[in-house]
């Protein structure tokens, strides 16, 4: 079987790719049951009981494939005693069937890795009624770079009102599970934050002139309408994310041909020993949109006040 002989890399993206989608049925489990079990973890920090059991579940399945694999989730350390249908243990073979692994990827060892798993990208959005904008988040970084990431949306449907589409994206390999778009050529639009705005995140705004800013929450989300065309950059001078929000998206974007880094241009660091918080906020560029050309619009005041060590 082609799970067996695959590469590392590429086993965790097809195993990936089939526990987010049982992620997020539970996410629609719980939303359908009508209790979130809602509690405050912060100021505008929400968890639900749909955010444990995704985790839950997505950690116990990648634990009992890759026991070696350091994985580290928003909700912290999580219970693994999980319902026998939680246990995810299958491959996507279509995955592993049409996609070389990159040389750069081949000998990657399981101590090289660490997973940033987001069960529920975009809570506030979950309990407010905005599903379309939920992600299930699981990136993979090796020696401190994001390299793959799968992004999972529990409440994406088409006309057959099937729910759930999972996107992937590794680099030197590309993306897929979607259809990737252009944004209009004849004007410029912006995704940022939908509540954490504050004066330096709207003079980051202001120096880009945007013809249409879309405030919407989740960072999956945001990079999203990136890939779909729906917005050329994606700008928030803050340290609102963790590393659990732009691992997969960083990875994905980039797959696709993008960038996504801090507001100085530096990519973030996803070892194992970094800290949590993007200190020095996010900007995503989306495929054929220059990266440099927006980060010297910046003005200098954002980035002094978002010049710390990441």
């Amino acid at each position: 079987m082609a799970s067996v002989s695959a590469p590392l890399v590429m086993r965790i993206v097809a195993s990936s790719i089939q526990i987010a989608g049982r992620a997020g049925r539970i996410i629609r489990d719980v939303m359908a049951k009508g209790d979130l079990g809602i509690v405050e973890k912060g100021k505008d920090d929400l968890q639900t009981e749909a955010d444990r059991s995704a985790q839950r579940c997505i950690v116990a399945s990648l634990t009992k494939l890759f026991p070696g694999v350091t994985i580290i989730g928003e909700e912290g350390s999580s219970d693994l005693k999980v319902p026998d249908d939680w246990i995810i243990s299958d491959f996507n073979s279509e995955f592993l069937e049409r996609n070389t692994c990159p040389d750069a990827l081949r000998q990657v060892k399981e101590s090289d890795l660490v997973i940033w798993v987001d069960p529920l990208d975009g809570t506030g959005e979950y309990t407010q009624g905005f599903l379309e904008r939920v992600t299930v988040l699981i990136g993979i970084s090796v020696n401190d770079r994001a390299v793959g990431g799968i992004i999972h949306q529990p409440y994406f449907s088409t006309d057959s009102k099937e729910f759930g589409r999972t996107i992937w994206g590794v680099k030197d390999i590309g993306t897929g599970g979607f259809v990737p778009e252009n944004a209009p050529s004849d004007r410029f639009i912006v995704t940022t934050t939908r509540s954490h705005s504050n004066a330096v995140v709207q003079a980051a705004l202001d120096a880009l002139s945007p013809d249409e800013i879309l405030k919407v929450g989740g960072a999956g989300y945001k990079v999203l309408q990136l890939l779909e065309g729906k917005a050329h950059a994606y700008v928030f001078a803050s340290a609102g994310c963790k590393k659990w929000d732009t691992c997969a998206p960083e990875a994905v974007l980039e797959a696709q041909g993008g960038m996504l880094t801090d507001i100085l241009g530096r990519h973030y660091r996803y070892g194992s020993d970094v800290s949590y918080p993007n200190a020095c906020g996010v900007l995503g560029t989306a495929k054929g949109i220059s990266h440099d050309e927006i980060l010297a619009k910046l003005p200098e005041s954002v980035k002094q006040a978002m010049n710390k060590t990441t």
